[in-house]
């Protein structure tokens, strides 16, 4: 069985075919995935979403630093209030994004350290997106002992993610790493700890390069599996195995177990 550790099912690409976009995940293998917010909007359907499918999808709440200017002064309080009274194996996605045009750094930076210090409190591990920011974010939680997690669509260096590891944070690995031309991606997923790795979609994007240009879906994961195997020389059967262990140990995920 795979996990996907990282799909935006909830995404409104997904409305006129879910069910079918489930079951091509199931007949690809892919028995769990987590699935996490953006903005306090997408709680409740992500909510409501994880409630239809409770063995297979597995919610996340947070909020996402590309939808600041949705969020409102009181949403991280409101995160701690709906966490409380539903459910979540993880807060996310929360993080840092600096590319260019991006919202207020400074603003990203407040709702990033109240999240992680939210989830500290909470015992739950976090899922964070960190583009063009990665340097800032190993040295925030670094600030922040005791929080665990992953950093989703790992694009670092071999000495970060190695920083990373060291703070007992996985790294999120998906599409982009089937690309060839991501030779340094692929150098550290060749040779890294295993235990330290997870596999994702990041549906609907970040397809694998047999996908370029469609939209991403979970099933797309077996890819992603095919090719991490290959770069390390390993059977995709124990990959598989210790990745979804992996997630399973980070989420606190059930034995799996079909619907």
């Amino acid at each position: 069985m795979l996990v996907d550790s990282h799909a935006h099912l909830d995404d409104r690409t997904f409305d006129a075919d879910r069910i079918q976009v489930l079951q091509r995940a199931r007949n690809a293998g892919v028995g769990q995935l987590v699935v996490p917010a953006v903005d306090a909007a997408s709680w409740p359907r992500i909510r409501d979403l994880c409630a239809m499918h409770p063995r297979m999808l597995f919610p996340a709440y947070g909020l996402h630093p590309l939808w600041l200017r949705q969020h409102a002064p009181g949403d991280v309080d409101a995160l701690l209030s709906w966490c409380d009274a539903n459910a979540a194996v993880a807060i996310g996605e929360i993080g840092l994004d600096f590319h260019a045009g991006e919202p207020d750094p400074a603003l990203q930076r407040d709702y990033f350290t109240r999240q992680l210090a939210l989830a500290r409190d909470l015992d739950l591990p976090v899922i964070v997106h960190a583009r063009q920011a990665l340097e800032e974010v190993i040295l925030v939680l670094r600030r922040h002992p005791g929080v665990r997690g992953v950093v989703h669509s790992f694009s670092g260096s071999e000495e970060q993610a190695r920083r990373l590891w060291q703070l007992g944070f996985l790294v999120g690995i998906g599409g982009p790493v089937t690309y060839e031309r991501a030779q340094r991606l692929r150098r550290i997923v060749a040779g890294m700890p295993i235990e330290f790795l997870l596999l994702e979609s990041d549906a609907p994007d970040q397809p694998d390069a047999n996908h370029r240009g469609r939209r991403n879906e979970p099933a797309h994961v077996a890819e992603v599996l095919r090719c991490v195997a290959a770069l390390r020389g390993e059977p995709e059967l124990a990959v598989a195995a210790a990745t979804a262990a992996n997630a399973q140990r980070l989420f606190r995920l059930p034995a799996p177990h079909s619907e």
